[in-house]
């Protein structure tokens, strides 16, 4: 049986930037009662505290969860005094700046600079730099309706590949990109989880709603990590039932 149960946050536990709803963190703390529990997602720290940890209810056990924002390259553990960041792979100054100036060039080669935008439209997260074409705090409903077929973000990840020979470009959220050093992806956070941990790759099971060849969390199943691909919230739901059933009846 497997001991951790990792997530996707965006589209898997939660619709994008929005809070778990009440079925769903009734469900996770009953899951960190039956197991270890790993969220990791492209949003950085504040994100984890306003769509996840702040919606727990009070019977989650917090010592048994691990946030991984920013794709995983940092981990935060409660360690029973509150949230303590464990590790965080940052950017060089150099780095960051040789990012954005690319991002800025390939927004105006993809003609995407006249794109309505609510917020940022480029977020350094330390770790990651995120492109979100409609901003960051961007409307559901123009979300879902900007690049349905993904032909607009395969656009800027062909620009900017070339450009940015050191780092990996791929899809996150419905109108993101996130950007890392290459080979830091959600499959290089699992292993760091599993080195922390000391729970073993073959005893976590990996759901994410973006488990697709060029998808920011196919890393984990081409890793070799046990993935069940996910369509929405909803059947993530009955995914952690199924799971939640396993667990207590063997205990």
């Amino acid at each position: 049986m497997k001991q951790l149960v990792a997530f996707d946050l965006d589209g898997t536990l939660a619709e994008s930037k929005q809070a778990i709803d009440a079925e769903m963190g009734a469900l996770l703390a009953r899951l960190t009662r039956a197991a270890h529990v790993a969220v990791i997602s492209g949003g950085d720290w504040p994100q984890f505290e306003a769509q996840l940890i702040g919606n727990l209810p009070a019977e989650a056990d917090l010592s048994r969860l691990l946030a991984m924002p920013t794709s995983g390259t940092k981990l935060y553990r409660n360690e029973g005094t509150g949230w303590t960041q464990i590790y965080a792979d940052n950017f060089s100054a150099e780095e960051r700046d040789t990012i954005i100036a690319a991002l800025d060039k390939a927004i105006v080669e993809a003609g995407l600079q006249d794109d309505p935008a609510w917020g940022e439209k480029i977020e350094d997260r330390g770790s990651q730099i995120t492109f979100s074409a409609l901003g960051q705090e961007a409307p559901l409903d123009a979300k879902h309706a900007w690049d349905p077929d993904f032909a607009k973000r395969k656009k800027m990840q062909a620009i900017l590949e070339p450009v940015l020979p050191e780092f990996t470009v791929r899809t996150g959220g419905s109108t993101s990109l996130d950007i890392t050093r290459k080979g830091i992806d959600k499959a290089y956070g699992i292993k760091r989880l599993s080195e922390i941990s000391g729970i073993a790759t073959t005893d976590m099971i990996f759901m994410g709603d973006a488990i697709y060849p060029g998808g920011n969390d196919y890393a984990v199943r081409a890793a070799g990590v046990d993935s069940v691909a996910i369509r929405d919230v909803t059947e993530t739901k009955r995914v952690i039932e199924g799971i939640l059933y396993c667990l207590e009846t063997q205990g």
